[in-house]
């Protein structure tokens, strides 16, 4: 049986959504299998990590589990009374006897219903003499993927269990934690029924250069002395390639300049979002004799404190 899912994610049954998402993202990192090469159990504990955060993250599965409906591998719990309970024999509007109760919902063959309980009752054949179908099982798989292949969209393969790899479509903008739903790649079906699905989350591996934060990338790009002083024209590297980007003069570092339209695709492809260009002053490896004696000269007619005030701020 699996486990309770609020408590797989180190939850309660009051946790809001954000939190849900927020206890799912932690713990898929830190028991991603391949962050335990040695432990037997992190693929376990990573696929019940995920079919926890599957559950809960969908609201009607969710109250659907809270109200008993389902249980914590989303299959239906069996009703408290008879599948079927004749009270009168003459029929309603559906062509059902009066109180006819059902756990198979309205509209649905009762000869059907009697050979689905045969068949739980060991029976094998139904009242109908047809066999029972049922969909596959989903499956679930772990994907890592480059930053810039989950930033632009790329296709990559997947080795699955038993069948060989498969070609996995990563849209453009995905996010660490992200599950796709592949249909009809997970387990085969039972008495002629369709396959199940197969659900892969994806885990973005870090870049050394980018970072993400929402729909907006973000830099940090080492720029001169003389640039930060006077100004000019750099080439700034974007996901989609390199720009040139312009220093206004006098810049600091810390200040950060903004390209519009240059992040990751946004949910629904409504749009895209900025990079964001966070400067850094870098002096030279050596400072020449010309430099030190300029600067030196400088200081001396040139009172500026950017720290004036700071220690009383720091102390109030």
């Amino acid at each position: 049986m699996a486990a309770d899912p609020y408590e797989t994610l180190g939850l309660t049954s009051t946790a809001t959504a954000a939190e849900i998402k927020k206890a799912y993202r932690k713990l898929a990192r830190s028991n991603h299998p391949d962050l335990h090469l040695d432990d037997a159990g992190a693929e376990v504990r990573f696929k019940a990590i995920g079919a926890a955060h599957d559950l809960l993250k969908d609201p009607a599965t969710r109250a659907r589990f809270d109200a008993g409906e389902i249980d914590a591998a989303g299959a239906e719990r069996p009703q408290r009374r008879h599948s079927c309970d004749f009270v009168e024999a003459s029929g309603n509007a559906n062509g059902q006897p009066r109180g006819f109760h059902s756990s198979f919902g309205s509209g649905v063959d009762p000869s059907d219903i009697f050979a689905e309980i045969l068949r739980r009752r060991g029976g094998g054949e139904g009242f109908s003499g047809q066999d029972f179908a049922a969909a596959g099982g989903d499956l679930r798989f772990a994907l890592e993927v480059p930053f810039l292949d989950a930033a632009r969209g790329a296709t990559l393969d997947l080795m699955l269990s038993d069948s060989g790899t498969i070609a996995v479509k990563i849209p453009p903008g995905s996010s660490d934690g992200q599950t796709l739903r592949l249909r009809s790649k997970g387990g085969p079906g039972f008495g002629g029924g369709p396959p199940g699905d197969a659900l892969i989350t994806l885990t973005i591996r870090p870049h050394p250069v980018f970072r993400r934060e929402g729909d907006d990338i973000l830099v940090t790009l080492p720029i001169t002395i003389d640039e930060a002083i006077l100004g000019g024209n750099v080439t700034a590297p974007t996901i989609a390639g390199p720009v040139s980007l312009t220093i206004p003069p006098g810049a600091s570092s810390g200040r950060t300049l903004r390209l519009r339209g240059r992040g990751v695709a946004k949910v629904g492809g409504k749009g895209v979002g900025d990079q964001r260009v966070e400067l850094r002053i870098v002096a030279p490896p050596v400072v020449d004799p010309a430099l030190r004696d300029f600067l030196t000269s400088w200081r001396k007619d040139h009172l500026h404190d950017p720290r004036t005030g700071l220690l009383d701020e720091a102390a109030s």
